[in-house]
C-alpha cells in the first residue's frame, strides 16, 4: 500500500450521518473516497470543486516568507497539506465559495495595509476567527434573544420544540475537524446576524447572503456570541437529559458589567 493510501487511512472518518456534518456529506464523501484510492488531496478537491473555486495545491507550493492568505489571493490557489484540518477547509471553500474569497480579500488588504507582522491585528484575528469556529444561525427571534443572553436553560428547555423551526450549519473548518472526535464543550462562535428566514436551507442564498453582509469593520468588533454546539437539540444524544446544561464550565452565564473572569473563561 502506497504511503499517501496509509496517511489518509490514520485520519479519523468522519461520520456524514451526524447532524454538523450533513452540508458537507455529499463531497466530503467524494474527496474521501478519492483520496483512499491514492489521489493526494489538493487534487482530489480540485476535482471536486471544478469551476467553482480554487485550485488547491500541495503545501510546498508556497513559497517561504509568503503569507497564506497573500498567496491564495495572488495565485488563485490554496496550499493544502494532508489532513483533516485542510480537508474540512476545501469541503468549506465548496459549500460558501463566495464567503471564502471574501475572506481571503478581507486578509490580503489587511495584510497590504499592515505588512506580516508576529501580531495579527484585531480585524485579522476576526477574520481567522470566523473561517475556523464560525456558526451561522438560522432561527426564531425568542431563541436568538436566548442565546445571546445565555439562557442556556430556557433556550434548551422551555424554547426546546422551536429548534425545530431553526438551522444552524457550520462554517468553521477547524471546528468541523473538532467534531470527528465530539466531546461537550465543544465551542462555535455564532454569527450575530440571524440567516434570513426566506433564504430556507439554500446554503447556496446563505453563501451569497453573507458574502454581501461581511466586512473588515464589521468583524473587527467581534460579531459573535458563543455556544456550545453539542447542546442543540438533535445533535448529540448527552443533551436530552436536562442535567446536561447544569454544566456551568461550559454552559457559561453571562457576563454581568464590569465583571473580570479567568483569563481561560470564555
Amino acid at each position: 500500500m502506497c504511503a499517501l493510501i496509509e496517511a489518509v487511512q490514520t485520519w479519523p472518518a468522519p461520520d456524514w450521518s451526524l447532524p454538523w456534518n450533513a452540508p458537507f456529506a455529499v463531497d466530503g464523501a467524494v474527496v474521501r473516497s478519492a483520496c483512499e484510492r491514492g489521489v493526494p488531496l489538493p487534487q482530489a478537491l480540485t476535482q471536486r470543486i471544478g469551476t467553482l473555486g480554487p485550485r488547491f495545491v500541495p503545501q510546498a507550493d508556497l513559497p517561504e516568507g509568503t503569507a497564506y492568505e497573500q498567496f491564495i489571493f495572488e495565485t488563485g490557489s490554496v496550499p493544502t497539506r494532508e489532513g483533516l484540518h485542510d480537508f474540512f477547509n476545501g469541503l468549506c471553500w465548496m459549500r460558501f465559495p463566495a464567503t471564502k474569497r471574501l475572506l481571503n480579500r478581507l486578509q490580503a488588504a489587511e495584510i497590504r495595509k499592515a505588512g506580516v507582522g508576529q501580531v495579527r491585528g484585531p480585524v485579522r484575528d476576526a477574520i481567522t476567527l470566523f473561517d475556523e469556529n464560525a456558526v451561522l444561525l438560522q432561527a426564531p427571534d425568542v431563541l436568538w434573544d436566548a442565546l445571546a443572553a445565555r439562557e442556556w436553560t430556557r433556550l434548551f428547555g422551555e424554547l426546546r420544540p422551536l429548534w425545530a423551526q431553526a438551522r444552524l450549519v457550520l462554517f468553521g473548518h477547524a471546528l468541523l475537524e473538532k467534531l470527528v472526535k465530539p466531546y461537550k464543550s465543544i465551542t462555535g462562535h455564532v454569527y450575530r446576524a440571524p440567516v434570513p428566514l426566506g433564504l430556507g436551507d439554500d446554503l447556496a442564498a446563505w453563501d451569497a447572503w453573507l458574502a454581501g453582509r461581511l466586512s473588515a469593520t464589521g468583524l473587527g468588533e467581534k460579531p459573535f456570541t458563543p455556544l456550545p454546539v453539542l447542546g442543540v437539540p438533535g445533535w448529540w444524544a448527552g443533551n436530552e437529559k436536562a442535567d446536561f446544561y447544569a454544566d456551568a464550565g461550559v454552559f457559561r452565564p453571562q457576563r454581568l458589567p464590569g465583571e473580570v473572569r479567568s483569563p481561560s473563561a470564555g
